[in-house]
């Protein structure tokens, strides 16, 4: 890869960032609860991506054998959407998107057990550098404290996203994205549409706008793009350059909703951020000694 290609893949990756990020504001704005707000921005973007893949004449087929890997993923990205909503629901934005970027840590973790892929020690100190961000965001370590069981949702939430970022990389290249998209949206409209019958959706019309934006720019654009990211780079670097989101949420949530970041949350934030600093640098020194290593 060389320095133009990686440019513009950087590029790339941080514009899907930018726009995943508006999922953070549009957490805390949107009055309703988690499951109802994602099956509906899933069905939305399901319609939006399978409009696009017809457009441009993609292949909606799948091989057997991968069915029940892009199910498993379908379920494990509704499940990251609905806890990382609860996350913001329970605090505000700076905890909610903070938290959930444990999932480069956990994807260090994870990535070589499950592809069997040589463990990176940079990436586990970087691993141990989110965990202590993490640590500043908990205030009291008691279940009857909301922002504690944010943090916990959040967590939970990243596990999920890591799990589904792993499973779609081994799948990645013999799909086009946009496809992967459209199977795990109808999965989760479909998985998740019980609860539009026992759950309160009387503010679905005041919010529906906001649900939209949420369907089409944050998802349909926004995870489109991220996932064609992992066909350039490996999933843990994808992970921790994407930290840089939770300054797009915060930043976002300060100019919309007037949110003002606690001093042990900017604390926290800065050290997960850090992160990205870290792993940016040694990314372009690996490109300059191997070119084609993330290629």
């Amino acid at each position: 890869m060389n320095k133009p290609t990686l440019t513009k893949n950087l590029f790339e990756l941080n514009l899907a960032i930018l726009f995943i990020s508006t999922s953070g504001v549009l957490g805390r704005y949107i009055d309703l609860p988690s499951p109802i707000t994602i099956g509906l921005r899933a069905l939305l973007a399901c319609l939006a991506l399978s409009l696009f893949c017809t457009c441009k004449k993609a292949n909606f087929q799948l091989q057997t054998k991968d069915r029940t890997t892009i199910l498993f993923s379908g379920i494990l990205l509704g499940l990251h959407w609905t806890t990382y909503f609860y996350a913001l629901q329970l605090s505000n934005v700076a905890i909610g998107m903070l938290s959930l970027f444990t999932f480069p840590a956990i994807t260090a973790i994870l990535e070589p057990i499950i592809l069997k892929t040589k463990v990176l020690k940079v990436h586990l100190l970087l691993s141990l550098l989110v965990l202590v961000g993490i640590y500043f965001l908990v205030p009291d370590f008691s279940l009857q404290n909301n922002q504690f069981k944010a943090v916990g949702f959040g967590v939970l939430s990243a596990f999920c996203y890591a799990l589904r970022n792993i499973a779609m990389k081994s799948k990645i290249e013999s799909y086009d994205g946009s496809v992967l998209m459209v199977y795990q949206l109808f999965i989760i409209a479909v998985l998740w549409s019980p609860f539009f019958f026992f759950l309160d959706s009387s503010n679905l019309i005041t919010y529906l706008p906001a649900t939209i934006l949420l369907a089409l720019l944050t998802t349909a654009i926004g995870h489109t793009l991220f996932l064609y990211s992992l066909k350039n780079f490996s999933t843990i670097t994808a992970s921790i350059i994407s930290c840089t989101q939770p300054i797009y949420g915060i930043l976002i949530a300060l100019i919309v909703l007037g949110e003002i970041p606690k001093p042990t949350t900017i604390i926290g934030g800065l050290i997960i951020i850090s992160t990205v600093l870290v792993e940016s640098i040694r990314l372009r020194q690996s490109e300059k000694k191997q070119p084609k290593d993330l290629a």
